[in-house]
């Protein structure tokens, strides 16, 4: 039965890194002493060394021991024999490309179904739906393939940003993004406001946190969903 925790963004303006979550994982990660932190996505290039103890740091004050994938000689059974996962933000594509590399995907996916409990945070929560083609990172390099866990029904589109009132901005927005994946794909994607997370228990999936989501569907008007409720596709 999974146990996930997917959710936004690690941090939120104003908090230190996962301190608005922590409440949160202390009840999800109840009874873990020892936690698995994937740190592939490197933000801003930095070190799996220096991801690991930032990690390491904010899980440190529920008592829980951070240990980095790189530091096992056998990255498959690492991920076999963990009592709990943490896959965190940064570049998907050089997540998903270093997942391939490693060939751990089929074997993260098998342990978060059969209950291992997981948090996912930006690029770590793009990586649980059917494919990460609703990313918003650059493709820095070209993985294997773009599908991924498939751990929900639907992608995850992470700081989903609402338009501007009277900005001046002339790019796109997120809504014209997945509006234009939708005319070649028929996945539905929920924008995950900052600040907001899904729980994922068993099959039901629950929407929580302070905001609400947006969920878009092929040739379907985009609904508004309220924190609280259980996300059904």
């Amino acid at each position: 039965m999974k146990k996930m925790i997917i959710a936004s963004t690690s941090t939120v303006h104003g908090s230190s890194y996962l301190e608005y979550l922590l409440p949160t994982l202390k009840t999800h990660f109840k009874g873990v002493k020892q936690l698995l932190f994937i740190p592939y996505a490197r933000p801003s290039g930095i070190s799996y060394n220096s991801y690991t103890a930032i990690a390491k740091k904010a899980f440190s004050t529920i008592n829980i021991d951070v240990k980095g994938i790189h530091e096992f000689e056998n990255a498959k059974e690492a991920i076999q024999n963990s009592e709990a996962i943490f896959t965190g933000g940064g570049n998907t594509f050089e997540l998903v490309n270093q997942l391939y590399k490693n060939d751990v995907l089929s074997t993260l996916k098998q342990v978060l179904d059969n209950g291992t409990p997981y948090l996912g945070t930006s690029a770590g929560s793009n990586i649980c739906g059917v494919d990460m083609k609703n990313t918003n990172d650059m493709p820095i390099v070209y993985p294997p393939s773009f599908t991924t866990l498939g751990c929900i029904p639907f992608n995850i589109n992470a700081h989903y940003l609402d338009p501007i009132e009277g900005s001046t901005h002339m790019g796109e927005t997120r809504e014209t993004r997945i509006k234009e994946f939708h005319v070649f794909n028929k996945t539905a994607v929920l924008g995950l406001r900052e600040g907001s997370w899904l729980s994922v228990y068993g099959n039901q999936i629950n929407l929580e946190g302070t905001y609400t989501a947006r969920l878009f569907q092929q040739n379907k008007e985009a609904l508004e969903l309220e924190s609280g409720v259980e996300v059904k596709i």
